[in-house]
Parts: structure tokens; sequence; C-alpha cells
């Protein structure tokens, strides 16, 4: 009975010592591909001025389809993009799966745009810039041109394209 006992008070010392890691701070890469979805989302949710969302969030989902093509490339999306998974936290705005596949969750959902998902996935987006390439950004929401890409809301939309070469 003693030993069950000091075998708990251990356990209960180390778990009460082990916290969570300080996240990394929000970084948008200028970079060439390929971009990784950053480890700690927590960041780059708040940099994004998002609400923090349990993983359970799932109210009011909607689905869309975002490509990316860099210097005539196709460029894989990354699964989860905006979810936390240390701290058990989501974005409004989310990928679960690598492809290109964009999830919308929550009762905030409705106001999330194509600058806020790139502000998630860590990568630079806007004044005709994508990663290191600036120059000839092209984006197409449901087949028809977008003039601001950045503030484009995605609830809606079915399937948003974007280019740069």
């Amino acid at each position: 009975m003693r030993r069950a006992l000091i075998t708990v008070f251990a356990a209960l010392l180390l778990v009460g010592c082990v916290g969570r890691p300080d996240p990394e701070p929000a970084v948008l890469r200028s970079t060439p591909p390929p971009w990784d979805a950053p480890r700690d989302a927590i960041s780059y949710i708040q940099a994004a001025g998002l609400p923090e969302l349990s993983l359970g969030a799932d109210e009011d989902p909607w689905i869309l389809e975002i490509s990316v093509q860099y210097r005539g490339e196709d460029i894989e999306i990354p699964a989860y993009i905006g979810i936390d998974r240390l701290r058990a936290v989501q974005a409004p705005v989310h990928t679960h799966e690598p492809g290109g596949e964009v999830w919308l969750e929550g009762e905030e959902d409705r106001a999330s745009t194509l600058g806020d998902f790139f502000n998630l996935w860590g990568v630079r987006f806007g004044d005709g810039c994508l990663g290191d390439v600036c120059g000839d950004l092209t984006v197409t929401a449901d087949g028809q041109p977008v003039d601001a890409p950045t503030e484009l809301t995605l609830r809606g939309l079915d399937q948003v394209a974007v280019s740069v070469s």
C-alpha cells in the first residue's frame, strides 16, 4: 500500500511539473515553398485577431477548395493550418487533411477571409505577393477574378484559386 501511495505521489509531482512550452511567435514567411503548417497555431490565430475555438467547435460548417499555384507548380496545402493540437484550439478557418479542403467552422466563421487563411498558414500574401514572389498574383473565386484577394470572404464560395508567376 505504501509503495502504491509513493508511486501515485511521484506521478502527480511529475504531471504537475510538466507544462506546455511557450508558443513560437507568428512569422509570415517570404520564402519559396514548401510551406508547412505552423506547429504553434495559437500564435498565428492570435496574430490574425481570430477567435480561439475548441477543437470540438463544429457549428455551422462550410467546406471549400483552395488551390495554390506557384510559378506553374501546384502547391499542396498542408493539414492543420489554423489548428493547434497541443493546446486543443482551432481558428474558424482551418484544414484537417493535406490537400485543398478548407473548413469554416464555429459561429465566427462567416467573416473568415483569404487573408486570414494565409496569415494562419504563415505565408506572406497580398500586395501582389505570395511567399517570395511579387508580381503577377491572380486570384479567382468560383471562376471570377478577385480584385482585393486578402479581403475575400470565404463563406459561400466553393473554389478559390491562387496563382503567382
